[in-house]
C-alpha cells in the first residue's frame, strides 16, 4: 500500500475526523431543576461565554443566554429550543437547550430526533419528576444514551444512594455514579472523581472553576488532608459501597442505552461541571446512522443529507422572517450550493445559512454530520420534517405532531390588523407552537395546544412580534383526530354526519374534533372503516 494518501483519501479522512469530533445532544428536564444554567456553564468552559447569566431573578436583566425570547426573560422559563454550538479540547460541541415546562413539550420531543445523546438533570431534593419519566420514555423508544446530572449539591436534599434507587426505579435504566458527593447542602464539600480518580473541592463561586486536587487512589491520605479524617473516612465507605453494588462501568452499555452514568455538581456555583463535560466528549456517541423511510442513512456517505426538526419565527425582530434548524445527516453542507427540497421538488440555494449561539448567528461556508445549520425562510418554504438531499428523494420520519389535549377559538380583536395577524397566527403554526384548525361548519378558527401557557405565550408572540391583537373564546372539545379510510363512501358517510365537528388542518387533511370521550368512542363504533389516528404522522 502506498504511503502517500490520494488527495480524495485525505478528503476522506479529514471528513471522518469531523466526523468523530462531532458531540450532539440535547439537555432535557423538569421545570427549574438548572438546565439551562447547567447549558451556561457548559458554553463557560466552551469559552462561547464570558460570564454567566443569573438565570433565577426576573429582576437582573443579564438573563440566561440560551433563553432569548422576551417572554422566557420575564417568566425565567425557557418556552422554545435553543441551540449552541462550541469548541472544547478539539471537539465540536452542539447542544439543544429545551423546554423543562410540559406545556412546551413537543418542541422537547421533536428536538430529540436530531440529537445523538441526552443530559437529564435532576434536582437532588425533588428526585424525578413527571416531565422527567415522559422525556426518559421518548430516550428509551428512540435508544438515546442517557447520561444523568444530579444538580443543587450545594443545597440540602436527598441521600445519594436514594437518589440512585429512585432514578433506576422511575427512569427503568441501571445507573453507575462516576462521581461521588462528599456531604451536602451546608456541609458539601465537593466531589471524588470515580472515573478520574481525583477530588474536586468546593468553594460557592457562580463564575470560576473549583480547584482539582490529583490523587493516586481512594486511600491517599491527601483525601484526609483536604476533607477532615470523618469525612474522609465516610467517602471511602460509600465508594467500597458502590464499587461493591454496581459493576464497573462500560462505555458499550452507555452506548447501548442500558446504562445511565451519573454525576453529581451544583451548575449555578460551576461544581461538578467540567468532570461531566470532560466524560461526557470521551464516551458520547459521534453522530449516529439516521433512518429514512427509504433507507439508513450514514453519517459519512459522501451526499448531504438533512432534516428540519424546527422553525422559528422572529429570531431577529428587525426582519420578520423564520429560521428552519436542519439537523445534518450526512455529507457536508456548502454555502451557496444546490440543494433539493423533496416535499416540493424545488431546488434551492441557501446564500446565508447560520451556525448558532443562542440569539448570536454567525454565517457558515460548511457544516458536518451532527451539526445544526439555520436556513433563512421568508417565503414559507420549510415544514417541520422536511428533507433536503443533493437529489436523492429522501423522507426522514419520526417527527409526528400530537393530538392537541386543549381549544380555543381564536379571534380578530382589531380588524385594521387582519393581515398582521394572519401572518402572525401562520409563522407561528409552522414553527409548531400549536396546531390551527379551521371548522368546515362554520368557518371559524381554532387553536389547539398541549398546555395553557402556550396560549398566553402566542397572544403576546402575536401583539410584540406581528403588532396583532387576538382574544380567545371557549370551545369545548375533547380531542382531534386524523381520519382517513380508503372506503370513500364511508368517509363522505362519516363527514356528513359529524359536519359540524369536521375541520381541516394547516395541510388541508381531514380533522375530527371529538367533543368527549363517549362521542368518539362512539365515532369509532359507528364507522369501523375509518381510521383514527391520534398524531399527525401516519
Amino acid at each position: 500500500m502506498p504511503s502517500q494518501l490520494t488527495k480524495k483519501q485525505q478528503n476522506t479522512v479529514a471528513f471522518n475526523d469531523e466526523i468523530t469530533k462531532r458531540r450532539t445532544f440535547a439537555i432535557i428536564s423538569h421545570p427549574d431543576a438548572g438546565k439551562t444554567t447547567l447549558t451556561e456553564k457548559l458554553l463557560l468552559f466552551g469559552g462561547a461565554i464570558h460570564v454567566a447569566g443569573a438565570v433565577k431573578s426576573n429582576k437582573i436583566r443579564k438573563t440566561a443566554t440560551s433563553d432569548w425570547m422576551d417572554i422566557e426573560k420575564q417568566r425565567g422559563i425557557s418556552v422554545a429550543t435553543s441551540v449552541m454550538g462550541f469548541n472544547y479540547n478539539d471537539y465540536k460541541i452542539n447542544i439543544l437547550d429545551t423546554p423543562g415546562h410540559q406545556d412546551f413539550a413537543e418542541d422537547t420531543y421533536r428536538t430529540l430526533t436530531a440529537v445523538d445523546s441526552v443530559i437529564i438533570v435532576v434536582d437532588v431534593a425533588k428526585g424525578v419528576e413527571t416531565q422527567t419519566r415522559k422525556l426518559m420514555e421518548v430516550c428509551r423508544m428512540r435508544n438515546t444514551p442517557v447520561i444523568i446530572f444530579v444538580n443543587k449539591l450545594d443545597r440540602e436534599g436527598r441521600d445519594p444512594f436514594d437518589i440512585l434507587d429512585e432514578l433506576e426505579q422511575e427512569l427503568k435504566i441501571s445507573v453507575r455514579p462516576l462521581t461521588w458527593p462528599i456531604n451536602i447542602g451546608a456541609r458539601f464539600k465537593g466531589v471524588y472523581n470515580i472515573y478520574e480518580q481525583s477530588l474536586d473541592l468546593f468553594k460557592p463561586d457562580k463564575q470560576h472553576v473549583t480547584e482539582r486536587v490529583e490523587i493516586d487512589d481512594i486511600n491517599s491520605p491527601e483525601i484526609d488532608r483536604q476533607v477532615g479524617a470523618d469525612d474522609a473516612q465516610k467517602l471511602r465507605e460509600d465508594i467500597e459501597l458502590v464499587e461493591g453494588v454496581y459493576p464497573d462501568f462500560e462505555v458499550n452499555d452507555y452506548l447501548e442505552a442500558q446504562v445511565a452514568p451519573v454525576f453529581f455538581g451544583s451548575a449555578l456555583n460551576t461544581f461538578g461541571v467540567k468532570e461531566l463535560l470532560d466524560c461526557f466528549i470521551k464516551i458520547a456517541p459521534s453522530p449516529k446512522p439516521v433512518q429514512a423511510i427509504e433507507r439508513k442513512v450514514e453519517p459519512s456517505e459522501d451526499k448531504f443529507t438533512g432534516f428540519v426538526f424546527k422553525i422559528q419565527a422572529n429570531m431577529d425582530p428587525n426582519h420578520r422572517s423564520c429560521i428552519a434548524f436542519v439537523k445534518i445527516c450526512s455529507g457536508v453542507f456548502h454555502r451557496n450550493s444546490t440543494y433539493l427540497h423533496v416535499r416540493s421538488g424545488k431546488t434551492y440555494r441557501f446564500s446565508a445559512p447560520t451556525a448558532f449561539m443562542a440569539q448570536r448567528k454567525d454565517v457558515v461556508d460548511e457544516a458536518f454530520p451532527g451539526d445544526v445549520i439555520g436556513l433563512p425562510d421568508s417565503g414559507s418554504i420549510f415544514k417541520i420534517g422536511d428533507t433536503l438531499t443533493e437529489g436523492e428523494n429522501l423522507h426522514f420520519k419520526g417527527l409526528p405532531s400530537f393530538s392537541p389535549e386543549m381549544f380555543k377559538y381564536i379571534e380578530n380583536n382589531d380588524p385594521m390588523k387582519t393581515k398582521q395577524l394572519n401572518k402572525g397566527i401562520a409563522q407561528l403554526m409552522d414553527e409548531g407552537v400549536a396546531q390551527l384548525f379551521v371548522n368546515q361548519f362554520n368557518n371559524r378558527k381554532i387553536v389547539g395546544t398541549v398546555g395553557q401557557l402556550q396560549f398566553e405565550v402566542i397572544q403576546y408572540r402575536l401583539l410584540h412580534e406581528y403588532n396583532a391583537q387576538c382574544r380567545w373564546e371557549p370551545i369545548s372539545l375533547y380531542k382531534a383526530c386524523w381520519i382517513e379510510s380508503e372506503d370513500q363512501e364511508a368517509f363522505e358517510a362519516f363527514k356528513h354526519r359529524k359536519h359540524q365537528f369536521m375541520a381541516v388542518d394547516t395541510e388541508g387533511r381531514d380533522v375530527f374534533l371529538a367533543d368527549s370521550g363517549y362521542v368518539l368512542q362512539m365515532a369509532q363504533q359507528d364507522f369501523p372503516k375509518i381510521k383514527f389516528h391520534f398524531t399527525s404522522e401516519f
